[in-house]
């Protein structure tokens, strides 16, 4: 099964309205004619300003978070409703700097999903081991048992939509990488118990990234795996060059 690529950039705490104007207006003639979907995702306060900036063009935007309410007591949330009704198509969920530093648990990644599905919104859903759970040999354990609860009450065709970014955790922002065969060796192990929970044809269909220092140098070899269907960029899309070379692998 063909499976389309998807590249999306992760701003994370970068970006002021007019800075995100900036790269904005930069990138959408160099990813105009892109071959894979493009994605972008600035921090909430752009969010609106990159829906109108994009309308029109082959680049979507996400939201980097998102609540499992649709409104109430929540202070500093956002809701899927209030990200819908902006124009937002994807949601970062369960990230692993929301997971370190801000008590995300597997538990609240699979509500946030579930409320993403719900209003219409593609989640990225984001797993991944640490180094010293790499090195003790469970890398598979984790990211099997995260992606089982991550997906817990979705059905199996929600689950062709929507995508997994596979985030070591040791290669986020350290510019360490997963070799290419590493990263497709546990891209498969996720795809292989999204097979066990649903079907071959669902295991199939998910797109799954690889989120782990992703940049223009190594996108190419990356990408030629074939259980690697995008990536999940980081600081390399904060610059419309770079960003727009990786989309261009």
């Amino acid at each position: 099964m063909a499976r389309r690529p998807i590249i999306a950039g992760n701003w994370k705490m970068n970006m002021t309205p007019s800075e995100a104007e900036g790269l904005i207006k930069a990138l959408i003639p160099l990813v105009a004619d892109a071959a894979c979907d493009v994605v972008i995702c600035p921090p909430f306060v752009d969010l609106p300003l990159a829906v109108t900036l994009t309308q029109g063009t082959n680049i979507a935007i996400g939201a980097q978070n998102v609540h499992w309410a649709e409104k109430g007591a929540f202070t500093g949330e956002i809701s899927a409703t209030m990200l819908k009704s902006l124009g937002v198509q994807y949601a970062i969920v369960g990230h692993s700097e929301r997971r370190q530093y801000f008590g995300e648990t597997d538990e609240t990644v699979n509500k946030r999903a579930c409320a993403a599905l719900q209003a219409g919104i593609t989640p990225i859903i984001c797993v991944g081991e640490s180094l010293a759970q790499r090195e003790a040999g469970e890398t598979e354990n984790i990211v099997s048992n995260q992606t089982e609860a991550a997906l817990a009450g979705i059905g199996a065709e929600e689950v062709k939509t929507l995508v997994i970014a596979y985030e070591p955790i040791w290669a986020i922002g350290t510019g360490k990488t997963a070799t290419k065969e590493q990263a497709n060796e546990t891209i498969g192990c996720i795809r292989a118990t999204i097979e066990h929970m649903f079907c071959r044809d669902t295991a199939q269909a998910v797109r799954i990234q690889y989120g782990g220092s992703m940049n223009p140098g190594n996108a190419a070899a990356l990408m030629a795996m074939p259980e690697i269907d995008g990536g999940l960029i980081g600081g390399a899309s904060l610059k419309a060059e770079d960003f727009a070379k990786v989309v261009k692998y």
